[in-house]
């Protein structure tokens, strides 16, 4: 009879202690453990990233930090953290949020367009991804990538083509860059670079007037008829007499930083660079900005015609008049400098 207490007892204190261990494992593994009231929430988690680090981003996230500590301790989590970008959903558990984080690294979408210098761009960039801008721009212009790659730091702004891209947040700069060489050579099909060869342009060529049509009009529908006017000059050894060439030669000198030139004078003609298409027969040196695939492929596709000239319309803002001749182009560029003057733009 005494034995059998014994045993009871033993049973008793045994069920006891099962059902103080079923309710921990419940609070540190099954219970819901958010705090926020939105559907979703993400944590951004640092390649060097310390534990301390990471429960400082949660902490507000959840309702009892504590348990999800011993949790993430039981779990090794502490010792073993993931960088990356992790979503919690409303509603997890401790298990679940340290399974997420520790191996469900959600990619973005990382987007730029039309940066106008590798600085701006690495700038863009950063603000989407892990890596730093100042990472960023010394692997972008990084001397032997660009020379085994075949660029130049003229040209290499060249190589990132403005579209949207899937990255996990976590990419470090020089993967980044890579990623991109890897499209840009996707990009140059057999067919384009077929294209480039027929017209007598390299790739970095094609991606140049490319920069200088997109620059000229943001109009796709045009941009072939403006690489034909350009394509036409080339031909009969004309200088480009591009404008947006006199703008970008104009920004790189002191007295015009932080300025906008919204109209091309007689003394922006006279600067001396390489980029200065009225001074230099051919294509400049490089690119001056970031050109949409649009505005590649219309250099690779363009419109075959007898125009040399061609002025913004000042009644079609955005498009242009095209002519022939010289007189004709004076009396299209006088219109549309009459309609500068009414506007009081004069610099």
């Amino acid at each position: 009879m005494y034995i059998k207490k014994i045993l009871l007892g033993i049973a008793i204190i045994g069920l006891i202690v099962a059902a103080f261990f079923a309710n921990f494992v419940y609070k540190a593994m099954m219970r819901p453990n958010t705090a926020f009231n939105n559907e979703e929430a993400y944590v951004f988690i640092p390649s060097i990233a310390t534990y301390e680090e990471v429960r400082g981003q949660l902490e507000p996230l959840l309702d009892d930090i504590d348990s999800f500590d011993n949790l993430a301790e039981r779990k090794k989590y502490t010792t073993n953290i993931k960088a990356g970008r992790f979503k919690i959903t409303k509603g997890m558990s401790n298990n679940d949020i340290i399974n997420s984080i520790r191996s469900k690294n959600l990619p973005i979408k990382l987007s730029f367009n039309n940066q106008e210098t590798l600085e701006k761009l690495a700038g863009r960039v950063s603000n989407q991804i892990e890596a730093d801008s100042v990472s960023l721009l010394n692997a972008m212009k990084d001397a032997t990538f660009l020379t085994e790659n075949g660029f130049k730091e003229a040209t290499a702004l060249g190589m990132y083509l403005p579209n949207s891209y899937e990255f996990f947040w976590n990419t470090s700069a020089e993967r980044f860059r890579d990623r991109m060489l890897k499209e840009y050579n996707r990009f140059w099909t057999d067919v384009r670079t077929q294209k480039a060869n027929n017209i007598g342009l390299t790739q970095d060529q094609v991606i140049a007037l490319a920069s200088i049509v997109y620059e000229e009009s943001k109009q796709a529908s045009e941009q072939p008829r403006i690489a034909g006017v350009y394509m036409n000059r080339l031909r009969i050894g004309m200088p480009l007499q591009a404008d947006p060439t006199l703008k970008f030669a104009a920004y790189q000198l002191p007295k015009y930083k932080n300025t906008v030139i919204k109209r091309v004078l007689n003394v922006h003609k006279d600067i001396e660079s390489p980029y200065n298409t009225y001074k230099n027969r051919g294509l400049p040196p490089g690119l001056i900005a970031m050109p949409d695939i649009s505005a590649i492929d219309a250099v690779l596709n363009y419109e075959k015609h007898q125009y040399l000239y061609f002025a913004a319309d000042a009644k079609r803002l955005g498009y242009h008049k095209f002519a022939k001749t010289l007189s004709q182009h004076n009396v299209n560029a006088r219109e549309y400098q009459r309609y500068l003057s009414s506007q009081g733009i004069n610099r």
